[in-house]
């Protein structure tokens, strides 16, 4: 699994910025809690060789789609607890939150005050991120 500041990273597909070239559907990892974003490992070659190109072309957008041969997602997605290309964005942070529950269990259970600390700022950014989804699907209906 994928992990950034204790959280576990999302897969999904992204639009990357590589200098002024946009390069649109490369896979992605994606922390829910911090935001981070890194290209997914088994696609970080292609991304690179593609970018260079683009950008030595003069090219504003390209889609990495057009130009790889794409894995199949459940390889690609394998080592993710969450993929956004089957999950809703509610059941993703949803289960980020049930997954930080239960560490934060687990790290009271061990006597962890710093590990506990962490994982309620995480539990505290994830709460907010439901509540700006909810409230986006509100809005949505």
């Amino acid at each position: 699994m994928s992990f950034c500041c204790g959280a576990s990273m999302i897969g999904t597909k992204g639009t990357l910025k590589h200098i002024r070239t946009r390069i649109h559907n490369v896979p992605i990892l994606l922390c829910p809690v911090c935001s981070r974003v890194d290209v997914h490992y088994l696609a970080w070659q292609e991304y690179e060789i593609l970018a260079e190109y683009a950008h030595g072309d003069g090219a504003l957008d390209v889609d990495f789609e057009d130009y790889t041969e794409m894995l199949p997602p459940d390889l690609l997605y394998a080592n993710c607890v969450s993929n956004e290309e089957t999950e809703s964005p509610q059941d993703v942070v949803r289960g980020q939150i049930d997954n930080a529950l239960d560490l934060l269990v687990l790290s009271a259970r061990t006597g962890d005050a710093e590990w506990s600390e962490q994982l309620r700022r995480r539990l505290k950014i994830l709460g907010q991120r439901a509540a700006r989804l909810q409230k986006k699907a509100g809005r949505a209906e």
